[in-house]
């Protein structure tokens, strides 16, 4: 006789199927969407390999920098001034005195000014109480402005062959600049779920005064959370130093403006507490592959900004959108 099936004791969980996230499934449709158009408009180029290439190494920076700035974002910051941080630490590691010590201390100086640039924008903002727009705004034009005096307004060329042999050079057939937009990916998504540091971080940017009554010390983790943003900088500039084969001023141009749009449209909330790098760098390659259809249609600039700030408001309205399915 069938013994009666016994139903699971009532303390034993039961296992949810896998419920993939709705805003990253619908920003990589989008994606996939733009690559479409993207080869319906120039079947001939826009799939080449020479051209992927070319989408990927310039959106490396940009996409570096928006690394640092989800880790701000997350936080519950904003940072105006990478863009001058990218700007000055590429002017300093271009100067004649700087490159008459080779391609190291080239490195080595990009990263150091850029970290320093961060730490003292995490300084004035945890321990000078100063309101992070204020502060990074502050940093905007003192660190384009110093860039502006050391270079003379001058671009300083590159004169270092070893330098750009090495990062404008390729490995396994694939160029370094991109490998560098890989490994600081992997290594920021590995930091910020699978560490402490990034646990704190959401903490932080989810309820500060909680975070401080847990133990974790708000002020100290929001500096060392802008000196990884200023640290992005650095690494940033070696790219666009690299690209471009000088250092000018007029480096990292609107870099701010690209980084919040892309890690907003990833999905970042600008009120912090929550955020991925994963729709991060999907953000990015949306911006990196509208500008490639623009440029290969020659469509206007003014045309590409107009794309772009209909993209930034979808975006919003589509976090409003999945923030109210989850509620109910």
């Amino acid at each position: 006789m069938d013994q009666p099936v016994q139903p699971p004791p009532a303390n034993v969980p039961k296992v949810r199927g896998f419920r993939p996230d709705l805003r990253l499934s619908i920003l990589f449709g989008v994606l996939v969407v733009l690559c479409v158009i993207g080869y319906v408009t120039g079947p001939d180029t826009f799939l080449s390999e020479s051209n992927i290439s070319t989408m990927l190494r310039l959106a490396a920076a940009i996409g570096v920098v928006s690394v640092g700035m989800t880790f701000v974002i997350i936080s519950g910051g904003i940072d105006l001034s990478v863009g001058s941080m990218v700007a000055l630490a590429s002017v300093w590691m271009t100067t004649l005195a700087t490159q008459s010590y080779g391609p190291f201390v080239m490195v080595v100086c990009a990263l150091a000014v850029g970290l320093g640039a961060g730490l003292i924008n995490g300084l004035l903002i945890a321990y000078g109480k100063l309101v992070p727009f204020i502060a990074t705004l502050a940093m905007y034009a003192s660190a384009r402005g110093l860039a502006e005096r050391l270079s003379g307004r001058r671009t300083q060329v590159v004169n270092q062959q070893g330098y750009l042999d090495f990062f404008r050079g390729a490995f396994l057939g694939i160029p370094v600049l991109i490998w560098m937009l890989a490994v600081v990916y992997v290594v920021g998504w590995v930091v910020l779920n699978r560490t402490t540091f990034g646990r704190r971080t959401f903490a932080v940017g989810g309820n500060a005064e909680a975070a401080r009554l847990a133990g974790i010390n708000v002020k100290r983790h929001t500096a060392m959370v802008y000196a990884v943003a200023g640290l992005c900088c650095g690494i940033a500039a070696l790219m666009v130093v690299a690209r471009t084969t000088s250092g000018a001023s007029t480096n990292g141009l609107y870099y701010e403006l690209d980084a919040i749009a892309a890690v907003v449209i990833g999905g970042t909330l600008l009120t912090g507490g929550r955020g991925t790098l994963i729709g991060t760098l999907i953000g990015v390659l949306i911006f990196t592959v509208v500008n490639s259809i623009f440029t290969q249609n020659n469509l206007e600039t003014d045309v590409q900004n107009i794309a772009k700030g209909v993209i930034i408001v979808a975006a919003v309205l589509l976090q409003y959108g999945t923030n109210r399915t989850r509620k109910t």
